[in-house]
């Protein structure tokens, strides 16, 4: 990378050393840090601290990262909302899929009623839901769309990757969620939606699956190694 002041990341969610893939994004970035030459700092943004987007201000990227329900769900949505309308650099994982999904469906789409299944299963618009299958410790396939931005971080369009995941997008609202901004570019051999994009961002990636995890087995994760061009190309 040419530009080589420091990029500052936030990781929106609540850490706990026991989730595998909160022990995992760190390595993640050391080792694209490693491998780059970038100086990468990042920071463990706990969602109960975002009372309002100036937290992020000084931020190149925000990644908002697996285990849910967080402690501020208005927390991580704010942080997603200013990525989103301020152009930010975003990889939202897991959770951090659900949660962008869910902060579209919100202040892009108008469903103000949108809710998720996991603190909110009664409410007549959950837009995220349990899994027919929960994928727990689970690696399946998965299929990206050509020319999106993820499909360019893998360089192949077939991919297997791993999840700790019990909800996903309600079918009944996918085809009304998903249009020309809010793009599918991942299903799984079900067919299932694994992953989306904002086509007009430069980069607003969100994946159900983990791909953070290859860290662990000391592999730089092609995602998130994309993300972090992306935030050094911000910076330019």
């Amino acid at each position: 990378m040419e530009n080589q002041r420091p990029l500052h990341i936030a990781l929106v969610g609540d850490y706990d050393p026991q989730v595998t893939a909160h022990r995992a994004i760190p390595i993640a970035l050391e080792l694209i840090a490693r491998q780059t030459g970038q100086d990468i700092h990042f920071h463990w943004l706990a969602t109960d601290s975002i009372a309002d987007h100036n937290v992020l201000n000084d931020y190149n990227g925000v990644w908002c990262v697996p285990n849910t329900p967080y402690r501020n769900e208005d927390g991580a949505l704010q942080a997603i909302r200013f990525a989103r309308e301020q152009r930010r650099p975003f990889l939202g994982t897991c959770g951090g899929f659900q949660h962008a999904v869910l902060e579209y469906a919100r202040n892009v789409m108008g469903w103000a009623d949108a809710a998720h299944g996991e603190t909110a299963p009664e409410a007549e618009r959950v837009l995220l839901t349990p899994l027919s299958c929960a994928l727990i410790e689970t690696i399946d396939s998965l299929q990206l769309e050509a020319d999106s931005l993820i499909a360019k971080a893998y360089g192949r369009q077939t991919v297997f990757e791993g999840y700790r995941c019990r909800f996903g997008v309600n079918p009944q609202f996918e085809q009304d969620l998903l249009g020309e901004r809010l793009h599918a570019v991942a299903r799984d051999s079900a067919g299932d939606l694994r992953a989306v994009e904002l086509r007009d961002h430069p980069f607003f990636v969100a994946t159900l699956f983990q791909p953070e995890r290859a860290a662990l087995e000391g592999r730089v994760p092609p995602l998130v190694s994309a993300f972090v061009e992306a935030c050094a190309k911000s910076m330019s």
